[in-house]
């Protein structure tokens, strides 16, 4: 059987036909559900089948001779074991009277614009009615025609997208708690600092072992916030890399200080902490290291530097790398305070923004709590300039929805990321082998051993990348630069440091590029990726 993101919806008549079946051994339906419990195929019914079930089957089972309460005790127990195996759909109430004017058979448009939300998957729907209505929208199968369909080979579809990040096909695989935390907050209306949000906080908190997390309305808002916290502003100075998303340098401009620029490990990309005790100076307030592309910096060396000068506040923007590990310790817990950021894209992200601040100091969470609510120590008491920064009651259910399969994915990220290296790998030896010369593909080295990242990204070195990019195109293959200039470069910063003064950061910015990373990235469109890529070096 194959592995893949295939989906199944079956209708009442190819469940009724199991359940009436008296020789049930060789039931098509009931070789379906045999074959697939356990398996990546997902099996579904939409909600409006479940009445349709329970009313036709106790019916036909009265017809049988049953007796009507034998019949519906019969009936509740099949319904109860298919509920361990099926997930269900939801209909939604806006749909109802359009689908009803528009369809020739009610009850089968209901299943069709239920599974609507599989949007992205492969999806059948399952049924013995020759004449089922799917709206010219999704293909029906026979159950002996779903079983030889999940049984064939995966035949990757050339010419369509793969894509960058496959937020859909998330989607599914949370569909139920994501509908349940999302209509409980529509239910209880506590939009602003509702039940979910504490509940958020206390779990991440417990994820990365940090005292305090304080759930904020971007990554931006939580790099902010913890610079106010700290008391920064004019005059002071805070020492970060010029290789990042440009929010890391202009939370420090925007409060007054003054970003000051260290060049980056050409391994890693994050930055160089041998270069920092050299840009220490009486006005440095704070060091903010990124943790690029999923991977915490050496903060060990970073924390002890900034110990031995007067215990300077270290900050690690963690936007990429919630859930890597450094030494053992989760990223956001590595340093006086963590900031990381919910971004959709991002290895646990929202359907908007939001972002969080992690920190063991008690007097800093406080600080942080009444700074994203404007200030205030209690209702209209505003002790402190603030800010409005908190994130949504719907933004944290929609993350606690995520948390639930979270680890799992970091674990996919890294097996989708070993797959690229190793691959890779073996066709940088051989070319090297062959043709002993510089090649224009360069992989980034594996975290160290004492180093996990959660592969936010998975970036390569290149030296025509947009060559390479056109090529990967051309293939229906997404890519991504992060970043093509460095910030001391960008015009709105160019001013503080000197042209050159981070040449490693300069000459990586043209030449990285990042190729589709996802926990769910299938084998075979991995190895399409991979194909087009060296297809495109050759």
């Amino acid at each position: 059987m194959q592995s893949t993101d295939k989906h199944l919806v079956l209708d009442s008549s190819a469940i009724l036909d199991l359940w009436l079946d008296k020789d049930i051994a060789t039931n098509a339906t009931g070789k379906l559900l045999d074959m697939t419990r356990g398996s990546a195929i997902r099996i579904w019914i939409s909600a409006s089948t479940l009445n349709t079930l329970d009313c036709i089957a106790v019916s036909r089972f009265k017809q049988a001779g049953i007796p009507a309460v034998d019949a519906r005790l019969i009936v509740k127990r099949l319904i109860a074991a298919l509920f361990e195996q099926v997930e269900i759909l939801t209909c939604y109430g806006f749909e109802q009277k359009d689908l009803y004017h528009a369809a020739s058979d009610f009850e089968d448009a209901q299943i069709v614009a239920s599974a609507r939300c599989l949007h992205g998957c492969q999806v059948r729907i399952v049924s013995v009615d020759q004449s089922f209505d799917a709206l010219g929208e999704i293909q029906v199968l026979t159950p002996a025609e779903a079983i030889d369909w999940i049984e064939s080979p995966v035949e990757p579809v050339i010419t369509a997208a793969i894509p960058f990040v496959n937020l859909p096909l998330q989607q599914t695989l949370i569909r139920s708690r994501l509908e349940r935390n999302l209509e409980t907050v529509l239910r209880h209306g506590q939009y602003i600092l509702g039940p979910e949000v504490r509940e958020l906080e206390t779990r991440l908190a417990a994820y990365t072992g940090a005292k305090h997390c304080i759930t904020v309305a971007s990554g931006t808002e939580a790099l902010l916030i913890s610079l106010m916290a700290l008391g920064i502003g004019p005059g002071d100075e805070v020492i970060t890399t010029p290789f990042t998303f440009v929010a890391t340098v202009e939370v420090i401009a925007l409060l007054g200080a003054t970003p000051v620029f260290v060049d980056i490990e050409p391994d890693t990309c994050n930055i160089d902490a041998r270069l920092i005790e050299t840009k220490i100076t009486d006005k440095t307030k704070a060091i903010m290291p990124v943790s690029l592309y999923g991977q915490p910096a050496d903060m060990d060396a970073i924390n002890a530097i900034a110990a031995r000068h007067d215990q300077i506040p270290v900050i690690e923007d963690a936007a990429q790398s919630f859930g890597a590990t450094y030494k053992g310790n989760k990223s956001c817990n590595l340093s006086t305070i963590g900031c990381t950021s919910f971004f959709p894209s991002k290895p646990l992200g929202c359907y908007g923004d939001g972002g969080a601040i992690f920190t063991s100091d008690d007097a800093l969470a406080q600080a942080c709590r009444e700074i994203r609510v404007h200030g205030q120590s209690q209702r209209y008491v505003h002790t402190r300039v603030g800010v409005g920064g908190r994130m949504d009651t719907l933004q944290c259910a929609v993350v606690l929805a995520k948390l639930d399969r979270f680890q799992h994915e970091v674990v996919q990220r890294q097996a989708v990321a070993w797959r690229y290296h190793e691959l890779l790998s073996a066709r940088q030896q051989r070319v090297a082998t062959a043709t002993p010369v510089t090649q224009q593909i360069r992989l980034l080295p594996w975290p160290a051993e004492e180093r996990t990242s959660v592969f936010a990204q998975y970036t390569l070195l290149v030296d025509d990348r947009p060559a390479i990019q056109d090529k990967l195109k051309a293939a229906g293959i997404p890519t991504a630069v992060h970043y093509p200039v460095a910030l001391n470069q960008q015009p709105a910063y160019a001013h503080l440091c000197c042209p050159h003064c981070t040449p490693i950061a300069q000459r990586l910015a043209d030449q990285v590029v990042s190729l589709p990373m996802h926990a769910d990235l299938a084998a075979q469109d991995q190895m399409r990726i991979i194909d087009a890529l060296l297809t495109a070096d050759a």
